[in-house]
């Protein structure tokens, strides 16, 4: 039912005309243009939607083929689980290589994805940080701060939301680094009692880190965990927000991949590669950066290194033993997470 109302609120892009169905991008592509359908997470919408334009004229002149979009923004696990269960994207664009991995299980996504483009399929990184309001008023400065009695803190939900997970990853690995200074190990109970102590100030869960951040933004709690790039995007626009970067924080990384089923049964394999090729573009890294993505081309991220400040405690999801462990221990049916949801 989900992947149904996907395609039926798929939003058109602007720059030419789009059968609404995704099969039809098979036909399209024997006649001289081609529909490429893309389901990607939603806090990328921004990037992508000023990316997609500079394509269309970057294949119209390559190849005199006229490209015309059609686009599906969601909480990334949300989306996974929809082109999984039969929203037909060419391309996923998603919060987190797990959520990829339900593809490859899925049997829409070749096993071998991450070697079919740069940086193992990464198209841009980022970190987990802190949002407060203008001046900090509280005088938060790390995830230990958000277990102080009446800070009120909002990340979205690790069930729907891609997003959430590095927030909870983030979190739950601050908690393993604070015990190995104090004990000089790792201390996976520790670290549960400090996630635990974190949820207990949670004022909202929403679906997706887009969402949770609208609700921020609507007054919602005094603290939100979020994408580094979220909320430097929006202080660019003038949001009144104080960026905190924790000293124990991860490093985010979001793939992309081409759905080998679906692009096969479309026709659309070569626009589709070509498309992924384009994300790593110095064009389309630069349109990432100043949505306040960190790049992986080196040349663009020196250009705004800047901005993008490395925590002391900075860590990443190899820290955590990698997707697969994290997966079954924090996500799991019986794992850490749900453990703290259900106070146990």
């Amino acid at each position: 039912m989900l992947a149904v109302v996907l395609v039926l609120t798929v939003l058109l892009s602007g720059c030419g005309n789009s059968n609404s169905e995704p099969s039809a991008s098979a036909a399209s592509a024997n006649n001289g243009d081609v529909t490429l359908v893309i389901g990607a997470y939603s806090v990328a919408k921004d990037a992508i939607g000023e990316i997609l334009p500079k394509f269309q004229s970057y294949w119209k002149e390559k190849t005199g083929q006229t490209v015309t979009f059609q686009e599906s923004y969601e909480a990334s696990g949300t989306q996974a689980r929809a082109i999984a269960g039969g929203f037909e994207a060419d391309v996923a664009i998603l919060s987190l290589e797990g959520d990829i991995d339900k593809l490859v299980k899925a049997g829409l996504v070749k096993k071998d994805w991450q070697k079919a483009a740069p940086d193992n399929s990464m198209i841009t990184r980022s970190i987990v940080v802190l949002g407060t309001r203008k001046g900090n008023p509280l005088g938060i400065h790390s995830f230990q701060d958000l277990t102080r009695p009446g800070v009120k803190v909002l990340y979205p939900n690790p069930k729907t939301s891609g997003g959430a997970q590095w927030d909870i990853n983030a979190i739950y690995g601050a908690g393993l680094k604070a015990s190995e200074r104090a004990e000089g190990k790792k201390d996976p109970a520790a670290a549960k009692a400090f996630l635990e102590a974190v949820h207990q100030n949670i004022e909202s869960l929403d679906k997706s880190g887009r969402a949770s951040m609208a609700a921020f933004e609507y007054g919602v709690g005094d603290v939100i965990v979020t994408y580094e790039n979220e909320l430097l995007a929006r202080m660019a626009k003038g949001a009144a927000y104080d960026l905190v970067v924790p000293s124990d924080t991860i490093l985010i990384e979001n793939p992309a991949a081409v759905v080998d089923s679906y692009v096969d049964k479309h026709g659309t394999r070569k626009v589709a590669e070509a498309f992924l090729q384009y994300l790593y573009t110095p064009e389309a890294q630069e349109i990432f950066a100043q949505n306040g993505f960190r790049p992986v081309d080196q040349a663009v991220f020196k250009q705004h290194e800047k901005q993008y400040p490395t925590p002391s405690g900075l860590f990443d999801i190899n820290y955590l033993g990698g997707w697969s462990e994290v997966r079954s221990t924090l996500y799991s049916k019986r794992g850490i997470w749900y453990q703290v949801l259900a106070g146990i």
